[in-house]
């Protein structure tokens, strides 16, 4: 199962070649080209153990990066060394585990069977489908790398990138503590700056006001790039005018239950999961060959972390409306 019905197949591939040529700068010469100079730069690479070569994994940093060839070989370097410096967060991502499927089953985390008008997947987060009294902060992370492992896969998606829904209708305070702050600080920054995808909208619906301030908090920590595609709705209605609701489940004013959307998401994780799961097998040695950012954004780094840390003890009490 792809993702995209036979009705739009036609109008995408159209789509494509557009966005291919006009926002990543890809065409078969420059496709050919980057693949075979990643190719020669990896055989050359002494860090990396056991690399997946295959034209599919190889695109989707040279995508992320529209076919910057040295702007992918560091993509490629930080997302081998997120998985090596948080692999209790980024390894062993099975469907089959209990308690990933458990928290997958309860409709935490899940892409939506139909694509949006540019082809895109949407991903929908309901902070009431994570038990946080049950699961930690690790299980948590999981799913959400299992998700974005499965739809990196996807040619299509690697193109034209994804839309993301944050529904925070039932939050609690315990989904807030989950996470140590200064562990929270590093996975949200490393993740944004180490996964090659193209995170085109984020929608967040249902958001407490006891949270507004999180968020505009986050916002002035993320690129300007996807501070600028974030939006917050007040509700569904408002929702439904910037997403078709044919890519939405019931309960956010889509036309399909969560239940029925799980089922076909959990088939095509399945179809997935020895790839998946065989992504362990590399290995970064060092992280000698990732650039270092310049001494002005390390400090702001810094800065942030600390900010996190002293946020701490504000996250403890809060109480959410």
């Amino acid at each position: 199962m792809n993702g995209v019905t036979d009705h739009n197949a036609h109008e995408l591939s159209k789509q494509l070649l557009k966005v291919a040529e006009n926002e990543l700068h890809e065409n078969q010469c420059t496709r050919e080209q980057s693949l075979q100079q990643l190719r020669n730069w990896l055989a050359k690479n002494m860090d990396i153990l056991n690399m997946r070569c295959d034209d599919g994994f190889l695109l989707r940093f040279l995508r992320a990066k529209k076919f910057n060839v040295p702007l992918a070989q560091q993509s490629m370097l930080k997302y081998l060394n997120i998985k090596r410096t948080f692999p209790h967060l980024t390894t062993q991502l099975d469907l089959l585990d209990a308690k990933l499927n458990d928290i997958i089953s309860s409709g935490y985390i899940f892409a939506t069977p139909k694509r949006d008008k540019n082809g895109r997947r949407v991903v929908i987060v309901n902070a009431k489908g994570f038990n946080a009294k049950l699961y930690g902060s690790s299980e948590q992370a999981k799913v959400h790398f299992l998700t974005y492992e499965f739809l990196m896969e996807d040619p299509l998606t690697q193109m034209v990138g994804v839309t993301h829904i944050g529904n925070f209708s039932g939050v609690t305070t315990h989904h807030i503590t989950n996470w140590k702050p200064i562990e929270f600080a590093r996975v949200f920054k490393w993740g944004e700056q180490s996964l090659p995808m193209r995170h085109k909208e984020i929608h967040l619906i249902n958001l407490p006001s006891g949270l507004k301030w999180l968020v505009e908090f986050a916002k002035t920590r993320v690129s300007l790039k996807i501070r600028k595609r974030l939006t917050v709705h007040s509700n569904a209605e408002e929702l439904c005018k910037a997403i078709d609701p044919e890519c939405l489940p019931q309960e956010l004013g889509g036309r399909m239950s969560t239940e029925e959307m799980l089922n076909l998401w959990k088939c095509e994780l399945l179809e997935k999961r020895e790839t998946i799961l065989k992504l362990d097998e590399i290995t970064l040695l060092t992280d000698c060959g990732i650039q270092c950012k310049k001494s002005g954004k390390l400090k702001n780094v810094a800065h942030f972390l600390k900010h996190y840390e002293c946020l701490e003890g504000s996250f403890r009490k809060l109480e959410i409306d």
